[in-house]
């Protein structure tokens, strides 16, 4: 029987009486990509900071490593998952070994001092993300994806058990999202880190999620594999616009190809 690292059960939460999450269960089995998919608004970001402690849990139940959340203190929970957000602050006057040793902060003693060991963690991270070369640099001389990544090395400096994403590839181009994406699969080989994800990409979900989740109007849609859930009418329901859904020439996975209103004639005809 696998581990499960996060189970939730009828997931609900609101704003202003309006339903952003409804009803929303779901299990992810630890060392696997989990991967949650949706239209803006469906309810993703606001399941990503309810699963890092971020936001007050409503009403359901969600356990993290067989435990309810609400009974995991504070530092606890750091300990054990670390969050990404999708924007990443670039105006800390910090440079960027500090900011990775920022995630040794839920295992430091009273006086809040790294020792050695915690040194060596976060030049690890670093080695790990590829960004040792920038550890004496400012984040505001950084690029985008340099910052992701430097972020990424203050998860992984955390030393947790699950990783958070709120879309980590957003506003990076082709070869900076597949490098965090190959980071995500480095990360659950070989540090069996549970890896959950927001994305916007349904090609790059297809080739690294162990498990989809599509979420529409804060309720599941579908939770499977990439070609369980990549089906064009499961996509065509739920973002209503044309797409034609193939394989992928490199895989026996799903690719999901949007169709301009220039060639719906053509398709049809």
């Amino acid at each position: 029987m696998e581990a499960i690292s996060i189970c939730a059960k009828n997931l609900v939460h609101a704003y202003d009486g309006e339903m952003v999450l409804d009803n929303l269960s779901f299990t992810v089995n630890k060392g696997e990509i989990f991967i949650v998919i949706g239209p803006n608004g469906s309810g993703k970001t606001t399941l990503m900071k309810i699963i890092a402690g971020l936001m007050k849990l409503q009403d359901g139940d969600l356990e993290i490593c067989g435990k309810p959340i609400q009974k995991i203190k504070r530092k606890m929970l750091a300990r054990q998952i670390a969050f990404v957000p999708q924007q990443v602050p670039t105006d800390f006057p910090f440079v960027v070994q500090d900011v990775v040793l920022f995630g040794r902060a839920p295992h430091l003693g009273t006086f809040g001092l790294e020792s050695e060991a915690d040194f060596r963690l976060a030049a690890r991270a670093m080695k790990f993300t590829e960004t040792a070369h920038l550890a004496r640099r400012r984040l505001n001389q950084l690029s985008g994806g340099e910052c992701q990544r430097v972020f990424i090395a203050r998860a992984i400096c955390q030393a947790p058990d699950i990783i958070v994403l709120d879309e980590p590839t957003a506003s990076l181009d082709i070869a900076h999202q597949l490098r965090i994406m190959d980071m995500m699969e480095k990360m659950k080989q070989e540090k069996d880190i549970t890896v959950v994800m927001v994305s916007h990409d349904m090609n790059l979900a297809a080739m690294y999620a162990d498990t989809l989740m599509l979420i529409s109007a804060g309720r599941q849609v579908r939770v499977g594999s990439p070609g369980e859930v990549l089906t064009y009418d499961t996509l065509e329901s739920v973002y209503g616009c044309p797409l034609l859904v193939d394989e992928n020439p490199l895989d026996n996975l799903p690719r999901v190809t949007p169709v301009p209103g220039r060639y719906i004639k053509g398709l049809s005809g």
